[in-house]
Order: C-alpha cells, then structure tokens, then sequence
C-alpha cells in the first residue's frame, strides 16, 4: 500500500492516488441506478418478469440490470429500463 501524504485529504484523492477512481465510480454509479430502478419497481408494484416484458427482453437480463455488482449493461438497457418505470435517462458531463 502507498504510504499517503494527505491523510485529510479528500476520498477522491485517496482513491486517484490509488489508480482505481474511475472504477470505482463505475460501480457506484451502477450501484444507484440499480437500487433507482428497485425502488420504483416495488413503488409501481412491477415484478421483474413485467418488467422483462416492458423492457422487451428476458428476465435473465433484467436481473442482470437489478445486479448491484454487474456493471456491464449499456446505456442502452439503462434507457430502456428507465422508459420501463415511466422515467427518462439523464447523462450529465460535470
């Protein structure tokens, strides 16, 4: 482990200074937009296998998306799963 010379520093610095930030916000990211599409699916009382069918896929897939740790959907399904639960996907460079 590299030895650190802001200790106060920001959690971003830490994790920069480790080389894993960007992949690390990934599966952050990927994490939120997961437990977004959970919580509305129980709010609009939409099982997944409904969901698969508003989706126009397969179940398989939607448990794919609702995986907390599998971040290799595309934004595509992302959109899709969005339009699903009557929402809209929004990216934003910051």
């Amino acid at each position: 482990m590299k030895k650190h010379k802001n200790i106060g520093g920001l959690f971003d610095d830490f994790l920069e200074e480790e080389g894993i930030f960007h992949e690390v916000e990934a599966v952050a990211i990927k994490k939120y937009f997961a437990a977004l599409i959970v919580k509305k699916m129980e709010d609009d009382n939409i099982s997944k296998s409904r969901m698969a069918e508003l989706m126009d896929t397969s179940r398989s897939a939607v448990n794919r998306l609702l995986d907390p740790y599998n971040n290799s959907i595309t934004l595509k399904t992302m959109e899709c799963a969005a339009k699903a639960v009557g929402k809209k996907l929004k990216l934003e460079l910051i």
